[in-house]
């Protein structure tokens, strides 16, 4: 009996010798006359148990069995439930078991098996969140995680993902590298998908921004940055007016990185009951089993439901924005050079203002190669290399000894008093004399 048992009691037995009326006995126990009449009865017949439910001490009878439990634990001590919490536990319980228990009672069994440990709570500091943005495509953040996916079951895969700000409406992809050309593959679906949003926020990497080169120690706080080109992932951004934004730290893009943090947990050890083994498993339990359940659980509505994404237009060819793109001076034979490779462009294209102008050339993510002179693409064909002359075999010459000294030796053993005079070497040469020539 607790000590409001008792108190409860002293109430009831006042009023039972009639020192304190019924009405007073109700108000000071918080319940009605009628109960206190049920009560003063229950007093009679059974005493001071009267104050204690009858179902006190007794089991729930929507308890779970013990078999049941056992069962539950047996299964989450298997290797693939390896570090699942209580909400995802209960989860995977009712959808692959059949097992129905709500979270907590999953936590319990857990603690009791040592199978999980909760974390202590840390008060973290206060800081002012920054508000959603209100409609859904008016800011999207895009980053990649290069987070062990497989658990060292296949190669080595990357999450690109790109996540609303307003509504949290996540798109994503796994691919095999982290490169501008495999960045430009998802905006592709992403497009396709829902259209442009108003902004992209990503972080300062180098595939959308292209890097002041400084010297070693060599700082620019404060000073005006020389304006540097656009990488491909921004210039396509600017020909699809879309807006690129960059944040100063990772804290600014958090809702990507909880995104992540979210998926490192919860999609990883779905991958692993799944058995996922490859990229194109990966990428088909994201699109087929992650994402639905997060569009179900985790996306909110916007504040306002209008759609700010704006649709493609027939100005938009994706394959030609979306690729590799460079400029090249066409030479005096209407030829262009371009990755080590020449290319002629076909003679019923050419037309005045070509020779020595520049095109725009685009390699597309299908592999081809597109040449634009101004407002229309001109054919070209791939010039074969020239093959390289066969070198005869001959002789090498034979190299002079060079002497240790720096100077020549070819006048060593001459003697200027010893000599001719210069009459006698002009005799012996056959040449006359000055008297002879008068």
């Amino acid at each position: 009996m607790t000590q409001a048992d008792r108190d409860r009691l002293v109430t009831l037995k006042k009023a039972k010798k009639r020192l304190i009326t019924q009405k007073e006995a109700a108000e000071e126990l918080q319940v009605t006359e009628r109960q206190v009449r049920r009560l003063l009865f229950a007093l009679k017949k059974r005493g001071d148990k009267a104050v204690i439910h009858g179902l006190r001490g007794m089991g729930s009878n929507r308890r779970i069995e013990e078999e049941e439990q056992q069962e539950a634990v047996r299964i989450l001590s298997d290797a693939v439930y390896r570090g699942f919490g209580p909400t995802l536990a209960s989860e995977y319980l009712a959808q692959r078991h059949g097992i129905e228990a709500s979270r907590e009672t999953v936590r319990k069994w857990m603690l009791e098996a040592k199978l999980w440990r909760a974390r202590r709570q840390r008060v973290e500091g206060v800081h002012q969140w920054r508000p959603r943005r209100s409609r859904w495509g008016e800011l999207v953040q895009w980053d990649t995680s290069d987070h062990d996916w497989l658990e060292g079951r296949g190669e080595r895969i990357y999450l690109i993902a790109m996540i609303d700000d307003a509504t949290s409406r996540l798109f994503g992809r796994f691919v095999g590298r982290d490169s501008s050309e495999e960045n430009l593959r998802v905006l592709w679906s992403y497009l396709e998908r829902w259209g442009r949003p108003g902004a992209f926020y990503t972080d300062k990497a180098s595939l959308f921004q292209t890097a002041v080169k400084t010297k070693r120690e060599q700082r620019r706080q404060g000073q005006d940055l020389p304006e540097m080109p656009p990488t491909q992932i921004a210039r396509a951004l600017q020909e699809l007016d879309i807006r690129w934004i960059a944040a100063h730290s990772p804290q600014a893009k958090g809702r990507v990185e909880r995104g992540f943090s979210t998926a490192q947990d919860r999609l990883v050890k779905g991958m692993r009951v799944a058995v996922v083994t490859t990229l194109k498993q990966a990428n088909e339990y994201l699109e087929e089993e992650f994402l639905p359940w997060w569009e179900q659980r985790l996306t909110v509505a916007p504040a306002n439901p209008d759609n700010a994404h704006r649709p493609l237009d027939g100005s938009h060819h994706l394959a030609a924005i979306l690729s590799h793109v460079e400029s090249r001076q066409v030479g005096n034979d209407y030829t262009i050079r371009f990755q080590s490779q020449v290319y002629q462009i076909q003679r019923q294209e050419v037309c005045g203002g070509l020779r020595g102008a520049s095109v725009r050339i685009e390699k597309r993510l299908d592999g081809s190669v597109a040449v634009r002179f101004r407002e229309r693409y001109l054919a070209v064909s791939l010039c074969q290399p020239r093959p390289k002359a066969a070198a005869g075999r001959t002789a090498p010459k034979p190299l002079r000894p060079r002497s240790n000294s720096r100077r020549s030796d070819w006048g060593k053993n001459f003697d200027l008093h010893k000599g001719p005079k210069i009459w006698q070497a002009a005799e012996f040469s056959g040449t006359q004399r000055q008297e002879s020539w008068e």
